[in-house]
């Protein structure tokens, strides 16, 4: 007689970032990048746990300003309020039945009506108004039924975050040395940046993992973005210095790529695309930022790029010119990306001119960089479903003091990744 072994089939688990200094290899398994169990946990376990970029200050300027949109895949809005002044983030529901309650994009106004059964809040967020009230008797409690703020929301020079989290640590503790290079640009405009109105909205068939290593990976620039380079050298740029530079750790899962500016900054780098006639005012601002700053702190605010990835979402380049960037997913292989563009307030024309050209012509979603990065990244998810091959290879440089070009910064991400994921971060596989 044949038995049957009626005994539940062991499992085995192994992580799905695996590193091994020893040997000098780091790789990461491909289902992060295609598996919906995945994306569940970055969901819970990152994206509701994490500080996450709403905006800045600049965008709601005045009392009743407002801007609306989502953070970790939930719909949330920033206002000014009228009577404090402060800075709010609301959950974007009503506490009767559930509509949002800001409808537009960005505007300004005193109150927010729920257009379903017509609740009025206030920029405090307060209730003010519920037709029939009479039909709720004296006890209704208007405070009770206020909007639900986001759980923390706090803002450092400007940049406003807020995590779904009330224990998460302090956003100043949080972004770590990620400020300095905030710093950097804030202090270069006198303490007031804002941001331009108007966004670049766009989805990638890709998992957002992807564009996290993609924003500061200086290995790719070359070969991805080739044409760009010849189009500068056709200009007359002196590129014959390459670009080179170092990546730094800025911890909490945070990286900075920082290289000597191959290209003009309109913040006080002249080129030949700006013309001759801005070679005088370009020598001014430089003037100006020295005599601030000193020439140190100087040259590094106007003859460094700098590429940083803020964990998990937020990218900040600091390059031709100031651009501030997020990315959701919506399922593991589309992600939707908003970016902006951030100037000094206030700038004279023809300054604000020459960062917009700047900015449109090599991140604009018609620009040198944007569609390359786009086809790369979309290219990367099409060849997972390939199958085949298992793991990423992220060693590069694990051989030697890594260098801007290596794979440091993309480690960086991925070690965070993985504590943050915890046992969602690891593959059951049958034995």
């Amino acid at each position: 007689m044949t038995l049957v072994d009626h005994t539940p089939s062991q499992l085995a688990e192994f992580p799905l970032v695996d590193e091994d200094p020893e040997h000098h290899r780091f790789r990461v398994h491909r289902d992060t990048m295609t598996s919906e169990r995945v994306l569940k946990g970055e969901l819970e376990r990152i994206f509701q746990r994490c500080w996450l970029y709403v905006g800045h200050e600049s965008e709601v300027r005045n009392p009743g300003d407002y801007v609306r949109r989502p953070i970790g895949n939930r719909p949330v809005f920033m206002v000014r309020g009228v009577k404090s002044g402060m800075v709010h983030v609301f959950h974007n529901t009503c506490t009767h039945r559930g509509a949002v309650v800001c409808r537009q994009k960005s505007g300004n106004t005193k109150v927010f009506q729920c257009f379903y059964h017509a609740w009025t809040f206030d920029s405090e967020g307060q209730l003010k108004g519920v037709p029939g009230r009479e039909a709720y008797g004296e006890k209704l409690d208007f405070d009770a039924l206020a909007l639900k703020p986001v759980a923390r929301v706090e803002s450092y020079r400007g940049f406003v975050f807020a995590c779904f989290d009330p224990g998460v640590q302090s956003l100043v503790d949080y972004l770590a040395g990620a400020r300095e290079y905030l710093d950097l640009i804030v202090d270069s405009a006198d303490g007031d940046m804002e941001i331009i109105k108007g966004t670049n909205e766009y989805c990638i068939d890709a998992n957002w993992k992807l564009l996290a290593e993609n924003s500061v990976d200086g290995y790719h620039a070359l070969p991805t973005h080739d044409t760009y380079f010849k189009y500068l050298v056709a200009l007359g740029t002196n590129l014959s210095g390459g670009v080179a530079g170092t990546s730094r750790d800025l911890g909490n899962g945070h990286v900075v790529l920082e290289y000597g500016a191959p290209w003009g900054r309109p913040i006080a780098k002249w080129e030949p695309l700006f013309g001759e006639h801005a070679r005088d005012e370009i020598a001014a601002l430089r003037a100006n930022l020295v005599a601030k700053h000193g020439e140190a702190r100087a040259a590094r605010m106007a003859d460094t790029n700098r590429n940083m990835l803020i964990f998990p979402n937020l990218v900040v380049n600091d390059i031709m010119a100031v651009t501030v960037r997020t990315f959701m997913p919506t399922s593991p292989g589309r992600m939707d990306v908003t970016a902006w563009e951030m100037a000094p307030h206030g700038e004279l024309p023809q300054l604000r001119q020459r960062r917009l050209d700047s900015f449109l012509t090599f991140l604009g979603p018609a620009g040198f960089a944007t569609p390359d990065d786009v086809e790369a990244l979309e290219s990367c998810q099409q060849g997972f479903n390939s199958g085949g091959v298992e793991w990423n290879d992220i060693s590069r440089g694990m051989a030697r003091e890594p260098h801007g070009d290596d794979e440091a910064q993309m480690r960086v991400f991925w070690r965070r990744w993985a504590r943050q994921m915890g046992s969602a971060g690891y593959l059951e596989v049958g034995r």
